[in-house]
């Protein structure tokens, strides 16, 4: 096998993949590859084909964990292994500050191996089938995207009391674990409560001591069906807690921009609440599973719970200010600023969409299933 049939078999690769990911399109070019590259260059070119179409990603926006994000939506759970082992095939030729943040990438077979080879044989897949997932996934990266470039790494916690985490954890936990609906809002009520309060504590400590405050940024993935309904429910809780969310549609992506104490509650608050919305949507709608139901009922769900979270946060924020004087004012102001910079340097050319909703049906039970529980709690309430 020369350099040059392995050259061949990844240029060929590549062609086909441009041709789309559809199953009569990957079943043509797997024919096609068996037809015209001699085997021992098969593996081989698949690996460069792969590395040549991941390798501009990281500097069009993508990150790892981004990448196993659209793949598992775009091609299934199953093509995860692959592009999770292509992550760690292409950071071992990269520096070590290279971040797979996110990602359970390691490299577990021998250098000297190709990346493919091992994969297929370590699942019992033969090379047709082994084409076939390398020209869909080829494929679906040659077509990713420009995203805005953004700091790459996981939740930066940093500021928050590991404490205070784990108490607003097992808050949300319990709301997810609950067949009650108020007890749910109650249970998430509290977590915001517990994690505003903190928040605006933190502030008014950092005031006039640190740098100049600037804006962190979080991706938020959402899983379908109804993504443009819960990309609503986000929103909600970004706008509450001094946070601006922008929806990447074509992608079900929301990018949340803010402080990383606050990035840290929409993400902790939105990912318990699109399980609750979820648990509550499904026993609502017992009587009518139809789509527009499910999607008002989602949206009106969105909508009453981020009242409801500003009730709270501006309750906890009128305590924190009683507590601080006017301190906390120019902090918020700082931080909000730098938050609008950073949406505007990422996303120049923002657009709003508005939601039309044709159920009334679902969008009162949407409503009622936000609004069963009050969600102004005391600060008595908050577990110790």
């Amino acid at each position: 096998m020369s350099r040059d049939q392995v050259a061949v078999a990844a240029s060929l690769i590549t062609e086909l993949a441009r041709g789309g990911v559809a199953p009569e399109a990957v079943a043509r070019g797997v024919t096609l590859l068996a037809g015209r590259v001699p085997e021992a260059a098969l593996d081989p070119g698949a690996d460069r084909a792969l590395l040549d179409a991941v390798d501009p990603l990281w500097d069009r926006g993508w990150t790892p964990r981004d990448l196993v994000e659209i793949v598992r939506r775009r091609l299934g759970a199953a093509a995860v292994p692959l592009v999770t082992d292509l992550v760690a095939a292409d950071a071992a030729r990269r520096p070590a500050t290279f971040s797979t943040a996110g990602v359970d990438a390691r490299r577990w077979w021998d250098a000297d191996r190709p990346l493919v080879t091992a994969w297929r044989t370590s699942r019992g897949l033969d090379r047709a089938a082994a084409g076939a997932a390398v020209l869909r996934l080829v494929g679906t990266l040659l077509v990713l995207p420009r995203l805005p470039v953004v700091p790459d790494g996981g939740p930066d916690t940093t500021g928050v009391d590991p404490k205070v985490l784990a108490r607003v954890r097992a808050l949300l936990a319990k709301a997810e674990s609950t067949t009650f609906a108020q007890e749910a809002e109650a249970l998430s009520a509290k977590a915001q409560e517990l994690m505003a309060r903190h928040a605006l504590a933190a502030a008014v400590v950092s005031e006039g001591s640190g740098p100049v405050p600037t804006a962190g940024v979080r991706r938020l993935w959402l899983d379908a069906p109804y993504t443009s309904a819960k990309s609503s429910l986000v929103h909600q809780v970004a706008g509450a807690n001094r946070c601006r969310a922008v929806s990447l549609d074509a992608l079900d992506l929301v990018t949340v921009v803010g402080h990383p104490t606050d990035l840290d509650t929409v993400e902790l608050l939105a990912t318990s609440l699109l399980v609750q919305a979820g648990r509550a949507m499904a026993a609502s709608a017992a009587g009518s599973r139809t789509r527009s139901f499910r999607h008002a009922f989602l949206l009106s769900y969105a909508t009453r719970i981020g009242e409801r979270l500003r009730e709270a946060g501006a309750a906890a924020e009128a305590e924190a200010r009683a507590e601080s004087g006017d301190a906390l004012l120019p902090v918020l102001a700082a931080r909000g600023e730098a938050v609008e910079r950073t949406v505007t340097e990422l996303f120049p050319r923002l657009t709003t969409k508005r939601f039309s909703v044709g159920n009334g049906a679902g969008w009162q039970a949407g409503r009622d299933a936000a609004d069963a529980a009050t969600l102004q709690v005391g600060r008595e309430a908050l577990p110790d």
